[in-house]
């Protein structure tokens, strides 16, 4: 019996002057909302729970791949901590999932649901309803070059490299505000992905923001345990058409969750993975 949850799905509405999307981290910083002259385009839309069928959905093939391994760090409260102790598990993970020789972990997010507050600091990140990718091909080189010392990264560019995400909901399963993962076959990359620039004070990153396609297939893991985890591709250097290149994402408020249920709290670590 198959499930599905349905519900609105944020979507990008590029300008109608045809100017360039971006979303200025920096505009408003008093209550931590960003300033976008893009607009919210909202689509009811299925998602599809696959629990009891995870292994239809690989990184190649949908952009994204579950799995389940507990992490021996708990805490997730202290970012030094985080650093210390869950970047070298998580390196060490995604190397034998992926079979990836070198991993190198550029950020992490600690996310909780504070329902009632608005804005998202950076202090206070809350799961963001809206689909993206994080970052575009362009932005990924740039990443690459940023992270990875100029003696490295030429040659690092010159083979496979990806951008993978290490998603897991932590202290309790994100029944609250899951994570909804569009499946890659269902994306046309061309007509559906629209490059943000995405404006900080000393640089300039960019994401996709994805734009509406009734086509698009959605799927959740309903009742994700801190247990379980998610690898989402944000970028493939392979773009022969032989693989997926990437998975869009986004949080969405599932109409059966239960009164009451904890607020989601999870991490994501953001990795670059290379290939010999």
């Amino acid at each position: 019996m198959t499930s599905t949850a349905t519900t609105t799905l944020n979507y990008l509405l590029a300008p109608l002057d045809g100017s360039r999307p971006y979303t200025d981290i920096n505009a408003d910083t008093a209550n931590g909302k960003p300033v976008n002259n893009w607009l919210k385009d909202p689509h009811e839309m299925q998602i599809e729970d696959v629990r009891g069928k995870e292994e239809l959905y690989k990184l190649d093939s949908a952009g994204f791949q579950y799995g389940r391994e507990a992490p021996k760090h708990t805490s997730f409260l202290n970012d030094e901590e985080i650093e210390r102790e869950y970047y070298p598990e998580s390196i060490d993970l995604i190397k034998r999932v992926t079979g990836a020789t070198k991993v190198v972990i550029f950020d992490h997010t600690v996310r909780r649901r504070r329902p009632g507050e608005l804005g998202n600091s950076p202090q206070k990140r809350q799961p963001v309803p809206q689909a993206h990718v994080d970052q575009t091909p362009a932005a990924s080189v740039a990443r690459v070059h940023r992270h990875l010392p100029p003696t490295e990264a030429p040659a690092l560019l010159r083979r496979r490299f990806q951008i993978i995400n290490l998603w897991r909901p932590i202290s309790h399963a994100a029944v609250d505000w899951p994570l909804a993962l569009c499946d890659f076959r269902s994306v046309d990359f061309e007509k559906d992905l629209t490059p943000v620039a995405l404006i900080f004070p000393d640089r300039e990153g960019e994401t996709f923001g994805v734009k509406y396609n009734p086509n698009h297939q959605w799927k959740y893991l309903k009742g994700m345990t801190p247990e379980e985890f998610v690898l989402i591709k944000c970028s493939d250097s392979v773009q022969d058409g032989s693989v997926a290149r990437l998975a869009a994402h986004t949080a969405f408020q599932d109409p059966n969750t239960p009164e009451g249920a904890p607020p989601r709290e999870s991490i994501e670590l953001r990795t670059l993975v290379f290939y010999d």
